[in-house]
């Protein structure tokens, strides 16, 4: 039987909770389209993030800042047409809920409402607080992101591993707690020692899952254009690539070009 058929239908935020607690890791991946979404859902992953890493892989910026609400609607929308069983999480972009919550609850609405997704995600610690808990007053689960969070790179000038000192470990784990007290359902923790990362997850009773914060957490997430090759450029230690879809396509599409060039395709059995 297969990981997908092992599990209910629909993964759902209770579900990632009772994976914790019976240890059974959390996989995790990114998706921004209908087509490739499909995929993902259909191969039995267990959630999966509309990053806002869309910005990047999608639209080409240099950051995770230009990219708007309405955008990561357009995004989320298509990916949760095409899901079936995975938990589905926006993130909420820069600018939709930092230092506003009235502010951040309108986003989540708008998110929920237009795209049909399960939750949101959102980057921080105590600081968002406020906003998370009115988002959750509303009903709309949310997950937590905390270490390197990409959207206050202009912040840190620097995408290095975080919580290396010990003042911003101890902050960390502060933090992690406070997420938990306030309602999140699960952490997303990006970039930190690894030893780190495992006192997070053994410290709270929520899941834990992590990007570049080793294996001790509840579950792992990855960019799944850096995990199939189709990004060459960007290496980090953590990331492992499954296939090197950027050559593959490379050399699919000079086939394509040479065979139109030399009158090759469309053959006989390929017109009417």
């Amino acid at each position: 039987m297969s990981v997908a058929m092992s599990r209910p239908k629909k993964v759902t935020t209770h579900v990632l909770g009772e994976m914790k607690m019976k240890g059974e890791k959390i996989a995790m991946l990114t998706s921004y389209d209908y087509s490739l979404a499909k995929i993902v859902d259909g191969a039995g992953i267990d959630v999966i993030l509309v990053g806002d890493s869309a910005s990047n892989v999608m639209a080409g910026w240099e950051t995770t800042l230009p990219i708007t609400l309405d955008q990561m609607i357009y995004h989320g929308a298509s990916v949760v047409r095409a899901v079936n069983r995975a938990l589905v999480v926006v993130d909420m972009p820069f600018g939709s809920y930092q230092g506003n919550s009235k502010e951040a609850l309108t986003s989540a609405i708008r998110i929920m409402k237009e795209t049909a997704a399960d939750a949101v995600k959102l980057e921080g610690g105590e600081e968002v607080t406020e906003s998370i808990t009115r988002i959750l007053s509303a009903g709309i689960p949310v997950m937590g992101h905390l270490g390197l969070t990409p959207q206050s790179i202009h912040k840190f000038g620097t995408y290095t591993v975080r919580a290396k000192q010990e003042d911003e470990a101890r902050k960390l784990v502060e933090d992690a707690k406070k997420l938990e007290e306030a309602g999140c359902f699960a952490i997303v923790l990006e970039k930190i020692p690894a030893t780190l990362a495992g006192e997070v997850a053994k410290a709270i009773n929520i899941p834990v899952i992590g990007i570049g914060a080793g294996h001790e957490v509840d579950g792992q997430v990855l960019v799944l254009h850096d995990m199939l090759g189709i990004t060459h450029e960007f290496s980090p230690r953590f990331l492992r690539r499954y296939h090197n879809l950027f050559s593959e396509i490379t050399g699919a599409v000079e086939n394509y070009v040479q065979d139109v060039k030399s009158v090759d395709f469309p053959n006989e059995r390929e017109q009417y």
